[in-house]
């Protein structure tokens, strides 16, 4: 019997280590310290990390994507309100808002308790773990993956997929994901699976592969694209950005040639391009 103590005694000391050790669920974080929060995983632990310093950009900042921003808005004016909503994918042409967007809206709408949790693409397999750590709270969570893409077979797609609204359990009411990505479909697609769609009675259905991939993208319940700026609508961008600034406005309508010459030079006109522009100009002026 002495030996049998002994012998549970030392069992009960090594799961004591083991457990020290070995990651355990996230605790809550400080809730009061911030309106936005970065999940984040080191060392096989856990944690909502707060961000002390986020954007400051605003939904009166974003220029000629006043259509998304409508239908975006809309959206989370419902989802605040206990109103039904949608979870937002947000897709298309590289710097034209899309991440700057779901900034601003918690911007506009902290105060009335919306806040934002970022959680990158390799911790998605994190998110039924997250939804169950916010799922009681009193404020409304977005879920923002930005720059979302997959490869074939990869778990963070099936976890995604899962939260969505493939679950056997229900995601909570105070929860959605808002996600932005190049790719229409979130995964890339290759020639040979069109190769397998099937033309029955004049329609046409596509391969399994294909399939699978638009599933995804299906379960997102409102689509918002984003489109190239023309030339007028990137000056524009420019003009807003140059006037935040403080650049003077006669300054401002000389540097028009300037700003076509910096679009040229980077390839793009896109929102960013006319942000890192003014940038520039700007600060040579205050030189």
């Amino acid at each position: 019997m002495t030996e049998l103590a002994d012998l549970l005694s030392r069992a009960e000391r090594v799961l004591e280590r083991l457990e020290a050790v070995l990651p355990g669920p996230a605790t809550q974080p400080d809730w009061s310290s911030a309106v936005a929060f970065r999940w984040q995983r080191r060392h096989g632990r856990a944690e909502l990390k707060p961000v002390r310093m986020p954007h400051r950009i605003r939904l009166a900042d974003l220029q000629d994507v006043d259509a998304q921003k409508t239908r975006i808005e809309r959206n989370t004016r419902q989802f605040l309100a206990g109103r039904h909503a949608n979870n937002v994918l947000l897709t298309g042409a590289r710097g034209t808002g899309k991440s700057s967007l779901i900034k601003a809206l918690l911007n506009e709408f902290a105060d009335q308790g919306l806040r934002v949790i970022e959680v990158d693409k390799s911790d998605l397999v994190d998110l039924p773990e997250i939804v169950d750590l916010v799922g009681s709270r009193p404020e409304h969570f977005i879920l923002f993956c930005d720059d979302l893409s997959f490869e074939e077979g990869e778990d963070a797609y099936k976890a995604l997929k899962s939260v969505l609204d493939g679950s056997v359990s229900a995601v909570s009411d105070n929860v959605l994901v808002y996600a932005t990505s190049n790719r229409r479909h979130l995964m890339p697609e290759y020639h040979d699976e069109n190769l397998q769609a099937r033309h029955v009675d004049g329609e046409i259905h596509p391969g399994e592969a294909t399939e699978e991939k638009i599933s995804l993208s299906e379960r997102f319940g409102l689509w918002i694209s984003f489109y190239p700026f023309s030339q007028d609508e990137y000056l524009d961008i420019v003009a807003h950005w140059l006037a935040q600034f403080g650049v003077p406005k006669r300054r401002i309508a000389a540097a028009r040639q300037d700003a076509l010459q910096w679009a040229l030079m980077r390839g793009s006109r896109s929102g960013r391009v006319a942000w890192q522009f003014a940038r520039d100009f700007a600060g040579q002026i205050e030189g």
